[in-house]
């Protein structure tokens, strides 16, 4: 623990793994992906055959521990949520409270025009290494829940010298990724507040820790509770921006799920498939926990759509799983040479599932896109295979002009692919209970498709950077039909085959491969969709792909924005045109572009991961891994107009944290992030923490709210 009278001096500079990841980040978010060969072995056509001075800067230092705070990506929106008013779809009200509640989930159509002039104002804050929140002048910000908090009322504080998996189920878990608020009231006095929970640093969480097999089985279980997803109800304090937790009464509505018990039940084409049946569900419809939740969404109709991610690191034995699936297994990163790889939990140790020596279709069982109704604390969530297994970063959802509903769909990995998802029946408007039902049903069945593009100016593309003689980075695409229903398009595949190894079913069909495909969200202004490409240090090194006219610089560190227009503005269309009004870097260097814009004028971003969006369409941007030497941030530009493409820093989390699920509640006054893994620094540890943020003792994940002090719009 750290010494207040003589605190330790933190770092400035982390060790840099992968880009700018720290070897922890790549061991505990991935399990070290990068050392390994790249899943993806196909030879399909390839995706196309900081330190600038900003502004002012309040990092708060003087108004105490609670001025520390949080940011993360996700949902449609951050499909900016409404607080005040009936909305589609909006949720039954619990018969204890005798108040309406409604769900939020305004269709993105209605989100058109905003309560002030849509201009970022605000001044951009420069980069920085300080081990605080940083916002720009004008704003504060609080923490709003840290790990280890309790969530349901009987819940436990935190006592890190005493964790079990029965006190962790009760308390706010690790690792806060993915955010959403949601109006509890008409008046917006009252939100729910749902959380992702990825994944565990075991260092960082546990005294004493060495290695983990010197962990108790009850502490892998507290690891195991920290996994999965909280629901919260929140305050608003006064009539200001900012929201606190409730900390009395019966709070409901509050709930966690956890990779440790929670019940999730299977939908779709896939379930119930021989793939999907293990020993202890010879039925193949029910699901213990969820694994490694990234991003997500907020559907229409007020649910949580959350992504499973890198699932495949906490699975051992794969050196003995049948031979069969040894293929697939390694195209999801599934070891399939050692019993132990590198960056494993081992969470065999408490429960044997984790073992595909023993259960091998176990691993088929996470990867999916799951759908959790935060105003029913008694439903079961569920894990919709129509949507397709891959390394979800999230999806998020909008409603097409013939009232069906498309959501956009990255696969988080090198040289994988993009998404999208259409139902089979159209969503049905208004509030009844009826409504509900019917809406919660629409991601059981439906359209799978893949993307494939085109190139404008691929002659012209060396590597460098360069813009093409035309001035744009742009082409045309198609999504490739892969199965509809019961129906494959795959040859050689069936429906719940193609499902199930969705990627697979990508390389058949010659999909483009992508760099690093995370947050896709659809713009409720505009209707085009936004995508962030992480990076890929990979791109034209050794044997690996050439850059092309989407990835245009070889050895990409610093990643892009990725911009599709479907035809016609119709989300069930199959064609498409796209562009990159984004190539991340330090604007000093000629291989960036920030939509023509001047750049002197324009912040330094590396590695987006998120995206969301306030009512005037302002493209906001989180980033993880960030090359440039500078803490994360969250960053916003215009994507129209004359100031398209003026970036500029809004916030930066403190040392070794990422931004993660920055989300714009709909009246503007509000922005929630995740502040994830602060001081996931190489050699770092709970007992030697390299960073001390929020309380002054060692690093907790936690949500920060952040408001204008006078009362106005978020970014303006």
């Amino acid at each position: 623990m750290s010494d207040h009278t003589n605190p330790r001096l933190l770092p400035l500079l982390r060790p840099v793994g992968h880009g700018g990841r720290t070897p922890m980040t790549c061991l505990y978010r991935c399990g070290n992906a990068c050392d390994h060969p790249v899943p993806n072995q196909s030879d399909n056509a390839y995706f196309g055959d900081l330190m600038a001075a900003g502004g002012d800067v309040e990092p708060s230092a003087t108004a105490g521990v609670s001025r520390r705070g949080v940011v993360r990506a996700g949902a449609l929106g951050a499909l900016v949520l409404g607080f005040g008013g009936a909305v589609a779809g909006g949720a039954p009200a619990l018969a204890a409270t005798g108040e309406t509640r409604t769900s939020g989930g305004t269709p993105p159509g209605a989100l058109k025009g905003r309560p002030g002039s849509g201009a970022l104002t605000f001044k951009p804050i420069p980069p920085n290494t300080l081990d605080s929140l940083v916002v720009p002048n004008g704003y504060d910000h609080a923490v709003v829940i840290r790990w280890g908090e309790p969530v349901l009322p009987d819940g436990p504080e935190l006592d890190v010298h005493h964790q079990t998996g029965a006190r962790q189920s009760k308390q706010f878990g690790y690792n806060n990724d993915f955010l959403a608020v949601l109006p509890l009231d008409k008046r917006g006095r009252s939100a729910l507040l749902w959380s992702n929970h990825e994944y565990t640093n075991e260092e960082l969480m546990f005294p004493g820790f060495t290695n983990h097999d010197a962990l108790t089985v009850d502490q892998v279980r507290a690891a195991m509770a920290a996994h999965g997803g909280s629901v919260v109800e929140l305050e608003r304090v006064g009539d200001s921006g900012q929201w606190t937790v409730v900390r009395n009464g019966r709070r409901p509505y509050n709930r966690r799920i956890t990779a440790l018990a929670t019940t999730f039940e299977l939908t779709g084409p896939a379930a119930g498939s021989d793939l999907l049946k293990t020993a202890a569900d010879p039925r193949g419809r029910t699901v213990i926990g969820m694994l490694n939740n990234c991003a997500g969404g907020v559907t229409p109709w007020g649910t949580i759509l959350s992504g499973e991610e890198n699932f495949n690191q906490y699975f051992v034995g794969g050196d003995a799983a049948p031979e069969a699936l040894k293929p697939t297994l390694a195209r999801y990163g599934v070891s399939t040479t050692a019993r132990y790889p590198s960056g494993s939990r081992k969470w065999d140790r408490a429960d044997e599932r984790f073992d595909l020596a023993l259960h091998p279709n176990e691993a088929h069982r996470f990867g999916w896109i799951v759908e959790v109704d935060p105003y029913d604390p008694e439903s079961t969530p569920r894990k919709h295979t129509a949507m397709g297994r891959f390394k979800h970063e999230g999806a998020n959802v909008i409603v097409a002009r013939d009232g069906r509903v498309a959501a956009y769909m990255g696969d988080d990995e090198r040289f994988d692919y993009l998404y999208k998802f259409v139902s089979d029946k159209k969503m049905m408007k208004g509030d009844s209970r009826a409504a509900r039902r019917h809406n919660l049903s629409l991601l059981e069945s439906g359209t799978l498709y893949v993307a494939k593009l085109e190139f404008t100016s691929a002659g012209e593309i060396d590597g460098s950077g360069k813009l093409p003689s035309d001035g744009a980075f742009n082409g045309t695409g198609r999504w490739i039909k892969l199965v509809s229903g019961n129906r494959s398009y795959v040859p050689g595949m069936t429906a719940a085959d193609v499902l199930t190894f969705a990627r697979v079913a990508g390389d058949k069909v010659g999909a483009t491969k992508m760099d690093r495909p995370e947050d896709v969200q659809p713009n409720p202004v505009n209707g085009k969709i936004y995508a962030a490409l992480t990076n890929n240090s990979n791109r034209g090194v050794g044997s690996n792909a050439a850059a092309d006219e989407a990835n245009p610089r070889r050895a990409n560190r610093h990643g892009q924005i990725f911009e599709i227009t479907e035809d016609r503005g119709d989300h069930t269309a199959e064609t498409f045109s796209w562009s990159l009004p984004i190539v991340c870097g330090d604007p000093a260097d000629p291989a960036t572009y920030f939509a023509g814009y001047d750049k002197s004028k324009v912040s330094p971003i590396s590695c987006p991961d998120n995206v969301a969006f306030d009512r005037a369409g302002n493209l906001w941007i989180a980033t993880d891994g960030n090359a440039l030497g500078s803490n994360d941030g969250l960053f916003a530009t215009a994507i129209e107009g004359p100031e398209r493409g003026h970036l500029k820093q809004f916030l930066t989390v403190p040392v070794g944290a990422e931004t993660c699920g920055p989300f714009i509640t709909e009246d503007e006054r509000s922005v929630f992030v995740a502040v994830q893994h602060p001081g996931e620094i190489d050699r770092a540890s709970i007992d030697n923490p390299a960073s001390t943020w929020p309380d002054g003792d060692f690093a907790k994940p936690s949500v920060v709210c952040t408001w204008r002090l006078d009362g106005g719009h978020i970014g303006s």
